[in-house]
């Protein structure tokens, strides 16, 4: 038995009673603990003590015998908060619980039972899937850069985790609008099963598969999930509204026909749906278990009433939620004592509002408020950068968590690398502005912004930021060369990797999930970044929502909100507040409205652009709005039936197929199966309409448009595929001579 724990005087200290456990907790976090046994949903608002609640609950059922410590498993979803749940049950008396992670507890179970259910010593678990990727994407042709690598491996994780098969992934991601990379579903299934096919060539096996593996094993081995079903007696889900399918599978498992397991989440806080989390699991579970009990821990310990009040108002203002939904009436209602009103602050562009949030983080500071205790949150992480530099130029430390320093990042590097290596060639003929953009279009810049998200999306925010930086420059240094902007981005580089110790946190507002700070700076609440601009359907909008409600209850004692009219200084100011804002007028003032009509013939021309994109994202067939690539590409949804000519389509299938053969790549790689239908759906007749189809981008607008304008224009597909294939044999057997 180990011994209790000592004091900081060195004196062994006293574990709590019972009746300590209960007495230390308010009414609702006491019938949280007070009820050790049987079915339990905990629906927990932002900063109630839910870590609390639950490993008091624990620490009740062990000291009032309910429970044997070494019969409870408590799982979280990071190895942070599982070693803050292991330290704070053994300040309660209760150091035999195991406290881990889904991916940590079912690792320990699969090595165990590994030789009993499958023989020989368990798998090693690939670190990372990028490799196996890059290589399936090889095998099968694909021409794909690293960042297009990152967005694959997260879709192979979100169609593992939906336990999703090759076979079945391609129905299922059209119903989720799903457009990882921009290949189509059934290209991506492609993908799928080749990974799976070099994974096993390698004799490795995934994160997801850890998950996978050991529901198999429990599913078909009744003698092991015996075994597990004794072990653990008691279960307590953290976060329960970010559990996935697989995730719940595996809970169902370890259950099994018992009732003994406490849920605890805020359907308020899902903001992982695009790794497969859902918070139904949450919210249907008393129908689950009929005799559950439900709790609501409303009372906020962390935020001002003032803060309190702004979050209530973002919840109220949700679409979507059943007035009868649990989640529905979760309002906070604030313990602490009052504090300033939070604010919200308009700059004419991105650079002067990271200058502005610098300079007052800078006061904040003099004032007495440590740099630990402050916070920047922003939508992407390409848009640390403008607030790394202002806070380097302000003298003041930080650190960035959640995501790599700017410069760090690869896309950055390359780029500055480019750069240094045009330098030397710079003879001044070509305007530092064009010559920068011609140089780091060989790193993945174009001049529009890809219509892709993910990491995809961020690369490109990396790059622009360059971009900007490098317009900044030559604004104050009109006679700057290549040489200048280079130094320039070096020094800048060198300032911020300065040690930091004491400073303030920039971060995401995925990485600020589960953590607070004392003042916290929101940042860029415009549309197009609070929604993102990607963020297709209520649904998507609404989880952005969900997004800036967790990024305002990080806040202890002081929020300031704050966006700017323009990406650039002397930019048109085309931006507007984020319209989630909207409802809170009454605290941050009128300046806080997004649907301010505007007036004029400005207005009028955008207003009938707005109405011509609308009609745009509308089916043809049925009206549906539509809300995924796939669908807009080709104007229509996935129940209506094609509307294209079926002698069309055919047409250029068989040329593509011909194409496709000589060329010897699958056929997907001349034209998706989206791309193709779209053309078949548009008819374009010349070169112009055709490159306005989404798939057909320049190289493939000057490789395959004269042909695919024939062929829709009458002509022998399989002859037109002939001509092609032989002039493209002519033509390299001129270069390789």
């Amino acid at each position: 038995m180990s011994p209790p724990p000592s004091q900081p005087n060195g004196e062994p200290r006293v574990a709590p009673t019972a009746d300590d456990i209960l007495d230390a907790l308010d009414p609702e976090q006491r019938q949280v603990a007070a009820s050790p046994s049987g079915p339990m949903c905990v629906l927990a608002g932002a900063g109630t003590g839910k870590t609390r609640a639950i490993t008091h609950r624990i620490a009740y059922g062990v000291h009032s015998g309910a429970y044997q410590p070494q019969r409870v498993l408590a799982v979280t979803f990071t190895a942070r908060a599982a070693g803050e749940m292991r330290t704070r049950l053994r300040e309660l008396g209760v150091p035999g619980v195991q406290a881990r992670t889904f991916h940590a507890a079912a690792l320990r179970q699969l090595h165990y039972f590994w030789p009993q259910a499958i023989g020989g010593a368990s798998p090693e678990v690939l670190p990372h899937k990028a490799s196996v990727v890059a290589e399936a994407c090889s095998r099968l042709r694909l021409q794909v850069d690293r960042v297009a690598v990152r967005d694959l491996a997260a879709e192979v994780e979100w169609a593992k985790v939906s336990m999703l098969t090759p076979e079945s992934y391609a129905a299922a991601a059209r119903r989720a609008g799903r457009d990882p990379a921009g290949l189509d579903a059934t290209a991506m299934a492609r993908v799928l099963q080749t990974y799976e096919e070099v994974k096993t060539a390698r004799g490795v096996i995934d994160f997801e598969d850890v998950l996978l593996l050991t529901v198999g094993i429990l599913a078909e081995r009744d003698d092991i999930a015996r075994v597990v079903r004794s072990q653990y007696r008691h279960f307590v889900v953290d976060e329960y509204q970010d559990v996935n399918a697989l995730q719940q599978r595996l809970l169902d498992l370890w259950v099994g026909e018992r009732d003994d397991v406490c849920v605890v989440g805020d359907a308020a806080q899902t903001i992982y749906s695009f790794t497969g989390a859902t918070p139904k699991h949450l919210l249907e579970f008393p129908r689950r278990y009929p005799t559950a009990q439900v709790v609501k821990l409303v009372r906020n310990y962390r935020s001002t009433p003032q803060i309190v009040a702004l979050a209530n108002v973002m919840v109220r203002a949700a679409h979507g939620q059943s007035r009868t939904s649990p989640a529905d009436s979760l309002q906070l209602r604030a313990q602490g004592q009052d504090g300033p009103s939070p604010s919200l602050t308009a700059y004419s562009d991105d650079p002067s509002e990271a200058t502005g949030v610098a300079t007052s983080i800078k006061s904040l500071i003099a004032q007495g408020t440590p740099a630990s205790q402050i916070a920047v949150l922003f939508r992407t992480n390409a848009q640390s950068e403008a607030y790394e530099s202002s806070l380097a130029d302000a003298n003041v430390a930080y650190l960035v968590r959640g995501g790599e320093r700017f410069f760090a990042r690869k896309e950055v590097r390359g780029a500055i690398l480019l750069m240094r290596g045009a330098a030397r060639a710079d003879d001044g003929a070509k305007p530092l502005g064009e010559l920068v953009r011609d140089v780091i279009a060989g790193a993945g810049w174009t001049e529009r912004a890809p219509k892709a998200g993910g990491a995809t999306r961020e690369r490109w925010e990396s790059l622009q930021a360059l971009v900007g930086l490098t317009d900044e420059f030559v604004s104050s240094n009109p006679q700057a060369r290549l040489t200048d902007i280079v130094s320039e981005l070096d020094e800048r580089a060198a300032a911020q990797h300065a040690p930091t110790v004491e400073g303030a946190t920039l971060a995401s507002l995925h990485a600020a999930k589960g953590l607070e700070w004392d003042c916290v700076f929101v940042v860029g609440c415009s549309d197009g970044l609070i929604p993102i601009s990607m963020a297709e359907g209520p649904e998507a909008i609404e989880e952005e929502r969900r997004l800036l409600y967790v990024g305002v209850t990080r806040a202890r004692r002081e929020l300031r909100l704050s966006w700017s009219g323009a990406r650039n200084p002397g930019g048109r100011a085309s931006r507007r507040p984020s319209r989630f804002l909207d409802g809170a007028a009454s605290i941050l003032g009128e300046g806080a409205r997004s649907s301010a009509k505007a007036t004029g013939p400005t207005a009028r021309k955008n207003s009938g652009k707005s109405a011509k994109a609308a009609k745009l994202l509308r089916c043809r067939g049925c009206g549906k709005d539509l809300v995924s690539a796939a669908t807009r590409k080709v104007g229509r949804c996935q129940d209506c039936p094609p509307t294209y000519d079926e002698a069309t389509f055919e047409a250029l299938r068989v040329w593509r197929l011909a194409v496709a053969g000589a060329s010897k790549v699958p056929a997907y790689v001349v034209f998706t199966d989206a791309t193709l239908t779209a053309i078949a759906e548009k008819t374009p007749a010349s070169p112009g309409e055709l490159a306005t189809i989404s798939g057909v981008g320049a190289r493939k607008l000057e490789r395959y448009g004269k042909d695919v304008l024939a062929v829709l224009g009458g002509a022998d597909p399989v002859e037109t595929a002939e001509i092609f294939c032989a002039a493209t044999a002519l033509a390299n057997d001129v270069s390789q001579a």
